[in-house]
């Protein structure tokens, strides 16, 4: 059985929840990624934030992205994934939530990202597509 741990992106940067949009725009330059999670200052994680966010529910609503904190777009309780989760699991979750990216969680730590594109290459293309298809559908 393959775990999420198996696959995933170990190591995730953060960004803070008390960070501006502009930094977080920086930090995904700098890492060449469009989404991050959003840590707080306890070490937990409060969501995840997309570069589509600072620009549909900042930019797009008049707000000010030098003003703005990252944990202020944090929604909700995040979606995440157990480390030692199935990885077929993994896939029923984003095709649930409509999301292509979960944070990794073991206990209350974030230890990893776990991508659609991670699921698809462990599983391959047999128990992937339909979903893979159903989840880009959505645009997240």
């Amino acid at each position: 059985m393959t775990v999420a741990r198996d696959i995933m992106t170990p190591g995730p940067r953060c960004i803070g929840e008390d960070d501006t949009l502009v930094d977080a725009a920086r930090l995904f330059e700098s890492l060449d990624v469009g989404a991050l999670p959003i840590c707080g200052t306890d070490k937990r994680l409060k969501g995840m934030l997309t570069d589509r966010d600072i620009v549909v529910k900042c930019l797009a609503a008049g707000g000010d992205p030098s003003q703005t904190t990252a944990g202020s777009l944090a929604e909700g309780k995040p979606v995440t994934i157990g480390a030692d989760d199935d990885v077929r699991e993994a896939l029923r979750v984003m095709q649930d939530h409509q999301v292509r990216r979960l944070p990794v969680i073991d206990g209350h730590d974030l230890v990893g990202i776990l991508a659609q594109a991670d699921v698809a290459l462990a599983l391959g293309p047999g128990q992937t597509g339909e979903t893979v298809a159903e989840i880009s559908e959505d645009g997240h």
